[in-house]
């Protein structure tokens, strides 16, 4: 899927297009659908269909129809019809599975309303459109610095110019309901343009905007989610997850949508478990359900007068003691039930690596070696002794002589 200018240079580098994700020629974009159905002709006498699926900036796709019956395909930048004017835009799917992307999306294909292609971007078109492109940068900066001017309590995320530079759309967050009125005057009267405010949410901006994960990878939601589920905390709840809201925040600054990925196994696995507010009446008192663990069926109970004391059961066993309460029976206590549950593993080391120890180098030195220096040193001190007492002894014969 990647395109030509992603590919790797002359010295075998990655060049990469550096368009975050709106290449020019389609291969790396965002939320792009492969085309399986390129290499199939059609059967005879069926027409192709006359739909085609445009891309503008970032991931807004929309669906036009080709009234002209122009030979379009994936990559062409098409002029397409707008609210007023013209807008530019890339073909980014043709065919049949166009019919299936927009029964995805809930369009019909009959409708007649549906937006029309004018023609195949002339060379003039595209000089404008990407000179606009080249504007949204500024744009932005100054409108950021106008809505705190006007001390409006939003953030203005992104701005996406029409493909004729007569209209631009401004995407913006907030937590309330905020009145810029005077906000669209300014910015009309600063920039000469048509302004269209739109309100999007913190999952669409962190669409648009991209990013990489904490995971290491690129943000689903940049790359290949295109709905978005409600997340809520009971998710992480019942995938025994601590609470803690730095880590199960995304970017965007909700929860992270790869929070439901198996949030239904989980909740599969649990409809044989017991719950989580079980309580065992025994005989030594009542106790409670500390600690679940969904892989291995465990369960971990403590009495209410000793609850730093946790007994180990399997969710079979609780559920034989659920049944002996129902009938109003306690068990003597728990201790009889952990008691088959305690297995000693035996831990088996295997020497993979085809070495005796890794820890070799870090065994201390043999004290040989040091016995042999200090022997040495010894030695040469006693011979430095015994040659100078030698030349004393002379010295003091010659003396006396």
């Amino acid at each position: 899927m990647g395109c030509s200018s992603c590919s790797t240079g002359k010295d075998g580098q990655p060049r990469g297009c550096k368009n975050n994700g709106t290449c020019g020629t389609d291969g790396c974009n965002k939320l792009t659908v492969f085309d399986w159905l390129s290499n199939m002709s059609l059967p005879n006498g069926e027409k192709p269909f006359d739909c085609v699926e445009v891309r503008f900036k970032n991931s807004r796709k929309e669906f036009f129809r080709n009234g002209k019956e122009l030979s379009l395909s994936i990559g062409d930048i098409v002029a397409t019809q707008a609210q007023s004017g013209h807008d530019v835009g890339m073909v980014t799917l043709v065919g049949e599975l166009v019919k299936v992307q927009m029964k995805r999306k809930k369009v019909d294909p009959k409708d007649k309303e549906l937006p029309k292609i004018y023609r195949k971007a002339s060379q003039n078109d595209i000089d404008k459109w990407q000179k606009c492109r080249g504007r949204e940068e500024e744009i932005k900066k100054r409108a950021r610095e106008i809505a705190i001017i006007l001390r409006l309590q939003m953030k203005i995320s992104d701005v996406e110019f029409q493909g004729d530079g007569s209209k631009a759309t401004f995407y913006y967050t907030a937590e309330e309901r905020v009145d810029f009125r005077q906000l669209i005057k300014d910015m009309a009267k600063a920039f000469g343009i048509r302004i269209e405010m739109r309100q999007i949410g913190y999952r669409q901006e962190a669409q648009r905007l991209g990013g990489i994960g904490s995971c290491g990878r690129e943000l689903c939601c940049s790359t290949w989610l295109t709905d978005f589920r409600s997340v809520s905390t009971s998710a992480a709840r019942y995938q025994q997850l601590s609470l803690n809201p730095q880590k199960l925040a995304g970017q965007c600054g909700k929860l992270k949508c790869c929070l439901n990925y198996e949030l239904d196994m989980y909740l599969e696995a649990l409809k044989d478990f017991p719950s989580q507010d079980t309580k065992l009446y025994t005989e030594k008192g009542l106790a409670f359900c500390q600690k679940t663990d969904i892989f291995k069926g465990l369960l971990w109970f403590s009495y209410k007068e000793d609850p730093s004391n946790w007994h180990t059961l399997t969710k079979e066993q609780v559920q034989q003691i659920l049944e002996k309460n129902k009938k109003k029976e306690k068990v003597a206590s728990l201790e009889e039930y952990t008691v088959d549950n305690f297995v000693r593993e035996e831990k088996v080391f295997e020497n993979v690596v085809g070495q005796d120890s890794l820890t070799r180098f870090d065994r201390p030195k043999r004290k040989r070696n040091r016995n042999r220096k200090n022997t040495k040193n010894k030695q040469g001190h006693s011979n430095n002794k015994r040659g100078n007492n030698n030349r004393s002894g002379k010295n003091r014969r010659q003396k006396n002589g």
